[in-house]
């Protein structure tokens, strides 16, 4: 009976509204809990490297999937309205500027993986959309998660996160442009142009207790996967946290070091994380003394940049199209860390 009732159209409705509060109730007494847990219960003493460390992880982790889980499930029932079908018919007959920024925009609310890379690019060339767009919303769509904005949010509050919105948007806008003029459709694959994927014109009417249901699956879908990563990055930046003496990380991540940008680029290229793993460790960089445009500049080149999809993407395009996909989003990361850097 119970399960039936949850399984309904009123059941998927009503019970968002009976947990949100629940959910507002664990957020907010969370850290008087955590203090209450280490500093008394468990006796530690405030300051000491140990207790520090235990403290971070107890506190960031469940507050980052609390953040993730509300997040995620609003951010699911968007993207039922946005189907890959629905997103080519967007973009078709879009040039240059315009299309680079709605492809950007697209590309945030749009699910997206990198096992999905070859599918949605050959969908695009099908449909006639340009290689600078189809380059901008491929950026735009692994960057600017809401994975990443909520843990950035959580981490380092609004102003950090619309700063990673807004600088990702520019990158991908920036990148697909530079693509787009440069002409390298000569480097795509020849098959892909003779590929028929198919196209299905059945617009999907969903009830807004569908929608809901939606939205479930995508908490239970995406946190399913990420929780290890984000523990594994907590555990790392409580370590960080507890241990690593601030003047070591300022030593050759500070803004004051001119090489500092170039070289978290390099390095964060050929990683394979994503931003449940990067940025708690990234929360601690800044924290010990890393500048905010060094740590904006190494997170997005591990997201964005990651090497399986790189991989992936070299069945549909050669390899002079990769490496100066590379080169011109490398470029685009090293301008924001740098502006960052100069500003903050």
């Amino acid at each position: 009976m119970k399960t039936s009732f949850i399984n309904s159209s009123k059941g998927k409705i009503i019970l968002p509204l009976l947990l949100i509060p629940i959910w507002y109730i664990i957020y907010h007494y969370l850290q008087p809990f955590t203090d209450w847990l280490v500093f008394s219960a468990m006796g530690m003493t405030k300051g000491e490297h140990l207790a520090e460390t235990i403290w971070f992880f107890i506190f960031e982790f469940p507050k980052v999937l609390l953040l993730l889980t509300l997040i995620i499930f609003f951010v699911g029932i968007i993207r039922t309205f946005f189907t890959p079908e629905r997103t080519r018919k967007a973009l078709e007959g879009k040039k240059t500027f315009t299309g680079n920024v709605m492809a950007s925009l697209l590309g945030i609310v749009t699910p997206f993986c990198s096992c999905s890379a070859i599918p949605l690019f050959l969908g695009f060339v099908e449909t006639g959309v340009p290689l600078g767009v189809t380059f901008s919303f491929l950026i735009a769509a692994p960057m600017i998660n809401e994975v990443a904005v909520v843990l950035l949010y959580g981490m380092f509050g609004w102003k950090v996160a619309l700063i990673y919105i807004s600088t990702g948007l520019f990158i991908a806008i920036f990148a697909g442009w530079v693509i787009g003029k440069l002409k390298l459709e000569k480097w795509i694959e020849p098959w892909v142009f003779e590929t028929k994927i198919g196209q299905n014109n059945l617009e999907e009417k969903l009830k807004f207790s569908d929608r809901i249901k939606f939205g479930y699956d995508a908490v239970k879908e995406i946190v399913g996967k990420v929780w290890i990563y984000v523990a594994i990055g907590i555990a790392v930046g409580a370590g960080a946290h507890g241990y690593v003496p601030a003047e070591f990380m300022a030593s050759f991540m500070g803004k004051d070091v001119w090489y500092a940008v170039p070289l978290s680029v390099l390095i964060g290229i050929p990683l394979y994380s994503n931003a449940a793993g990067v940025i708690p460790i990234v929360s601690v960089l800044i924290e010990k003394g890393a500048s905010l445009g060094t740590s904006l500049a190494f997170m997005m080149s591990v997201i964005a940049l990651s090497l399986p999809e790189m991989i992936i993407l070299r069945k549909v395009l050669k390899l002079p199209l990769i490496f100066t996909f590379i080169g011109v989003v490398g470029v685009g990361i090293m301008i924001v860390g740098y502006l960052f850097n100069f500003i903050f």
